[in-house]
């Protein structure tokens, strides 16, 4: 049972200058339309495009940072297919897409591409010229000068692809491991599972990463990063918590009461004035129970959170209330169902639990009238956080494992 609308049409957007190229790849055996370049399934990356080691599951095309628009033609002439869609780490685009025999649609959707680089600062400033990358980040498709499709389903039938660089607005996610796009499964975060809500007329550009702190996310060139991309009318979506609690960090540790809120007025005020909207996130709760309601861990950051947000006017999503919700609506039996590793992780989520966290994401938009909700995918079912989907009838085709390693931090 595909639990929301798979794709969208694609919508107007300004393209960069007029030197911009839009790249056109015919797949498998189909028809090769005028300036489209043939990809046989064994054509391995080079010269700029090919498929990744591993198979013919995940195709990349040379692409430098910004935003793109893909255009796939999904349909084959003789089958019916159902195809699921990933970018770069997982990120879901298309979810399950079924088009008939001898039948073929055509969806789009945006994906961010970024390096590590940053802009050299002068000889006399202070600064650096990378993000400080963590080892599993090094390889990673988030941090390559490449753009790669995932492209995985039942009988998944994509025959044509177009890549064209776009200007428009980007939602930057800034975060944790419950935000970053996990690299493998069973892991996953709502982050990742963000975009498939959105409209083809904003990017998702999630930079958020394991282990992460308000202080690190400075310490590390990754705020410094997020500021030299962003520009008037972007927005950014910020979720911490879960390691700025933790006591034993001395070196990134930030009490609610105190730090931690003026780490949150520092960045509200880069972010305005530099024209971007911020949007505050409280931390989705821990799988803590005590007899059949969730215990708060986080609830002084969830507070701090709030309070910010009323002082100075800034929109908060209360998914730490949400995902408590969500936990309870399962229950003590199921909701290990929502979580990585079987539900022996109790902060880490899987595919399903994700998926529900980016919905609740998407309803506290809607709700708080934040404009951003208007660039959500029109004729999205109604959700409760305490009415969750079955966890048996949910289905997400599971990604090529890029790496195997665990979650790290929180």
């Amino acid at each position: 049972m595909r639990l929301i609308l798979a794709g969208a049409m694609a919508v107007a957007a300004m393209v960069h200058p007029a030197s911009a190229q839009v790249r056109r790849f015919a797949l498998g055996s189909g028809p090769v339309t005028t300036g489209a370049t043939p990809v046989a399934p064994d054509h391995a990356y080079a010269d700029g495009y090919g498929y990744e080691p591993g198979g013919h599951s995940l195709f990349s095309v040379a692409a430098a940072p910004g935003n793109y628009r893909v255009t796939v033609t999904i349909g084959l002439p003789k089958d019916a297919t159902d195809t699921t869609i990933k970018a770069e780490s997982r990120r879901l685009m298309v979810d399950a897409l079924k088009v008939g025999a001898g039948k073929h649609e055509t969806v789009s959707f945006i994906v961010n591409v970024r390096d590590a680089s940053l802009v050299q600062p002068p000889a006399n400033a202070p600064g650096g010229s990378r993000v400080l990358l963590k080892p599993r980040e090094q390889e990673s498709f988030t941090w390559d000068d490449k753009l790669t499709l995932e492209i995985l389903g039942a009988h998944p039938g994509v025959t044509a692809i177009a890549i064209e660089p776009v200007t428009l607005p980007t939602i930057f996610l800034l975060g944790d491991s419950t935000v970053t796009d996990q690299p493998a499964e069973p892991a996953a975060s709502w982050g990742q599972m963000l975009p498939v809500f959105f409209s083809p007329d904003i990017a998702v550009a999630n930079h958020a990463e394991s282990g992460e702190t308000m202080k690190s996310f400075m310490t590390e060139l990754r705020l410094a990063k997020v500021l030299e991309l962003a520009k008037p009318g972007d927005w950014a979506l910020i979720q911490f918590g879960h390691n700025d609690q933790k006591a034993n960090w001395p070196q990134t540790y930030a009490a609610a009461d105190t730090t931690y809120r003026d780490y949150l007025r520092t960045w509200i005020a880069e972010f305005r004035r530099r024209g971007v909207t911020p949007v505050l996130v409280t931390s989705p709760e821990r799988r803590f129970w005590t007899g059949t309601r969730i215990r708060p861990t986080l609830g002084d950051y969830a507070a701090a959170v709030k309070a910010v947000g009323a002082e100075l006017g800034v929109p908060v999503i209360d998914l730490n209330a949400m995902s408590t919700a969500f936990y309870q609506g399962l229950g003590p039996d199921r909701a290990p169902l929502a979580f990585n590793d079987g539900g022996k992780d109790a902060t880490h989520h899987d595919n399903y639990g994700a998926w529900a966290l980016a919905r609740c994401v998407a309803k506290g938009l809607a709700d708080a009238k934040v404009a951003l909700a208007a660039h959500l995918k029109p004729g999205l079912p109604p959700f409760d956080p305490g009415r969750p989907p079955d966890p048996a009838s949910f289905r997400l085709t599971p990604s090529i494992a890029h790496d195997t390693r665990r979650p790290e931090g929180n």
